[in-house]
């Protein structure tokens, strides 16, 4: 994300409240790497706080995910479900009952033992005290019960083929029974660092516990800084102010540092969607034909090719190439001018004239440029109101839904139904059959559950609910001798837990 994992999960790495940088704090060049035990990475979205139950923002999520918190299971670099606390589970016939064992002598942060209970108690307050929307992933569980210390049973409502996935991102973050901590300025998880520092508009220091129950990380220390921008962020990289660079948003930059032999460029795969989102439920995007025009009108090779100099994918829906139920729907619309004309005068709305609320982030000015000069050849004046990311765009769109039109970037993994199930989400998207058909494909065999998502992917497109522009990519620039990058960003977890140097 940059965008929300929360109140609603929308793209929302939070960005920087201060430009303040960290000017005493430099990596250096690592000279191969020798004797090194720490690194420094760059980023452009701050987290508000530590807290992602409560909190809106993937940034927190990206910087505690696998570093700070784990879950019962993770997703790995291809997307797949994997072990973690979790030795392993079974799944009764009918597919509704989970019986997990896990690993034994887990400890969190504050010392305290992991057991059955934390796994209970977590379940449980996803389903009480979360005030995200991401907590509606945990409706389908009926029960938790820990049978022993090591052994949990979950039991779900109905079979699940997307449960188990949702349970290796932040909705299936482990926490502690007895939690007393203030969970916006202390994270307490059983991952292999804990947050030492927080300085605000500046960094965060994450370091590793001496008493990490799995094989402990190789660097002792990691530092996360903050810039104010993608520019800055390139250059500290650049000049090795940094180690490593993660999810650059400097496009125009990228052929020059691939030149530079002391560093490496990895185009990473990522869940994120930049979505141009029309408000469904408001003048003039109620109505179908109008938000088809749109649709006709955006040159979407055009756009990825002159915002983002061709890196990312076009991809139709906002379902990306690593989901199970991905298809190729980047025909569904062709870049058809005239189309669109003909549907805006069957509208009657030739001289349409919308405002565009853009959020101050990078990615979302560089598209909206585009957009407006494509707009303005079907006859569309679209008239950029800058909006301040996250405060002003997250109360005016986001909460208020006071829009038309806006462009995003959602990063949260597996999140259509997240996007456009909901009629009361930020987008307004309404359509009773998409729930009926999602829920039969949930229960449904695998089988099932791939060709019922594709006829959800299918129905939102052909309603035009809004225009995924493209997938972003997730690019990392670091030095040469760092080794361990995980670059794909298959969800919200930036895992930083097997960096090290090499020899």
């Amino acid at each position: 994300m940059q965008i929300l994992t929360g109140r609603r999960a929308l793209d929302a790495v939070v960005v920087l409240t201060s430009a303040a940088l960290v000017v005493g704090c430099s990596a250096g060049s690592s000279a191969g790497g020798e004797d090194r035990t720490d690194a420094v990475v760059g980023l452009t979205g701050e987290p508000t706080n530590l807290d992602f139950t409560t909190t809106s923002g993937s940034a927190i999520p990206q910087l505690l995910m696998n570093n700070v918190y784990e879950g019962l299971v993770t997703i790995d670099q291809d997307g797949e479900v994997q072990p973690q606390l979790a030795r392993s589970w079974e799944v009764s016939g009918d597919r509704t009952v989970y019986t997990f064992t896990l690993h034994d002598g887990v400890t969190f942060s504050d010392g305290s033992a992991f057991t059955a209970d934390d796994v209970v108690a977590s379940i449980g307050r996803v389903q009480d005290d979360w005030t995200l929307s991401l907590s509606s992933k945990m409706d389908v569980v009926e029960s938790a019960e820990a049978v022993s210390d090591t052994e949990v049973v979950v039991t779900l409502r109905h079979p699940s083929n997307a449960w188990l996935f949702d349970m290796g991102t932040s909705v299936g973050a482990m926490f502690p029974d007895d939690l007393s901590a203030d969970l916006a300025t202390e994270a307490v998880g059983t991952g292999p660092y804990t947050v030492t520092e927080v300085a605000t508009g500046q960094h965060v220091t994450l370091t590793a516990r001496d008493d990490y129950w799995g094989e402990a990380p190789a660097l002792d220390e990691i530092t996360v800084r903050y810039f104010a921008d993608a520019n800055a962020q390139a250059n500290a990289v650049r000049a090795g102010d940094v180690d490593m660079a993660y999810n650059l948003q400097a496009p125009d930059l990228i052929a020059g540092l691939e030149q530079d032999e002391r560093l490496q460029v990895i185009d990473g795969t990522s869940t994120g969607e930049v979505l141009l989102a029309l408000n469904n439920a408001a003048p003039p995007f109620d109505d179908l034909r109008v938000r088809r025009a749109i649709m006709y009108a955006i040159d979407r090779q055009a756009v990825l090719d002159t915002a983002w100099a061709g890196h990312g994918e076009l991809i139709g829906s906002m379902v990306p190439p690593t989901d199970p139920y991905y298809q190729d729907l980047t025909d569904a619309y062709p870049y058809d001018p005239d189309r669109a004309r003909e549907l805006l005068e069957e509208a009657g709305v030739e001289d349409l004239s919308i405002t565009f609320d853009v959020p101050t982030r990078p990615y979302a000015e560089a598209v909206a440029q585009v957009v407006v000069s494509q707009l303005a050849d079907v006859g569309i004046d679209a008239t950029i109101a800058p909006a301040e990311f996250p405060a002003v765009w997250l109360d005016k769109v986001f909460t208020e839904h006071d829009y038309q039109m806006s462009v995003i970037l959602h990063t949260e993994a597996r999140d259509l139904l997240t996007v456009f199930g909901d009629p009361g989400y930020y987008i307004g998207y309404d359509n009773p059959r998409l729930a009926e058909v999602a829920e039969d494909a949930d229960q449904g065999s695998p089988d099932e559950y791939v060709a019922g998502m594709q006829e959800v992917a299918r129905m939102i497109v052909d309603d035009a609910a809004s225009d995924p522009l493209f997938l972003f990519p997730n690019t990392v620039v670091a030095d040469a001798a760092l080794e361990g990058v995980a670059a794909n960003a298959t969800t919200e977890s930036m895992d930083l837990t097997g960096l090290r140097w090499s020899d």
